[in-house]
């Protein structure tokens, strides 16, 4: 006989793949001290490498919603940024996907966007997308979420502050200079952890699975 006391699904990108680092990213940090801390965790990782905030609203949402999760995290935004999405449809997608997964009853916990001009990447690709641009973008994007945390009563993650300190002082970025490094895997789950605790108090009551 199993129980499932707790059913975390996390959606997102690269990060939550671990591509550059420990598989599974930042997403399996939190779960295993998700498993440390209290019995009958489950986990169903949905991250994709390469994910923008579209393709998680059509590939990974109706899979979230059919698991009736407890939990969700959600990180996704920086390929929207690359890609020229624009700030209005970041928006327009992220409030469906918010939409969508409060529909299923689950405490969501949302991070937002690091600041991406720190990453040795974006010196490299500068003369195609300028610093003060990808700046300007993280701004927008970033003020996009914070409006679609208040609308839809998200849990947010600021990843954006601490990047200031942080990324310039630690090795913080795989060898590819634009995805974390293991470190970097571990600092965004040190900062996800106290709001995902938060989540997990508030998290509604399932019934347990057996069998």
């Amino acid at each position: 006989m199993s129980t499932l006391s707790l059913k975390y699904v996390a959606l997102g990108d690269s990060s939550g793949v671990g591509v550059g680092g420990r598989p599974g990213g930042y997403v399996e940090y939190l779960f295993q001290r998700l498993r440390r801390t209290r019995d009958g965790v489950g986990l169903l990782n949905l991250a994709v490498s390469g994910a923008t905030s579209a393709t998680v609203l059509s590939g990974q949402l109706a899979r979230a919603q059919r698991t009736s999760p407890q939990v969700v995290t959600l990180g996704v935004g920086i390929n929207d940024l690359w890609r020229g999405v624009t700030p209005g449809e970041f928006e327009s997608n992220m409030d469906r996907l918010a939409s969508g997964l409060v529909s299923t009853g689950a405490r969501v916990v949302v991070s937002n966007l690091p600041d991406m001009s720190l990453a040795p990447v974006a010196r490299l690709a500068a003369h195609f997308l300028p610093l003060p641009l990808i700046v300007e973008r993280i701004g927008a994007f970033n003020a996009a979420l914070e409006r679609v945390i208040t609308r839809h009563g998200l849990l947010g993650v600021d990843l954006y502050a601490p990047s200031h300190v942080e990324l310039p002082a630690g090795n913080f970025f795989s060898a590819d200079g634009f995805h974390p490094s293991d470190a970097g895997y571990q600092r965004m789950a040190e900062h996800f952890w106290p709001v995902l605790q938060r989540a997990c108090e508030a998290a509604p009551e399932r019934p347990r699975a057996t069998g």
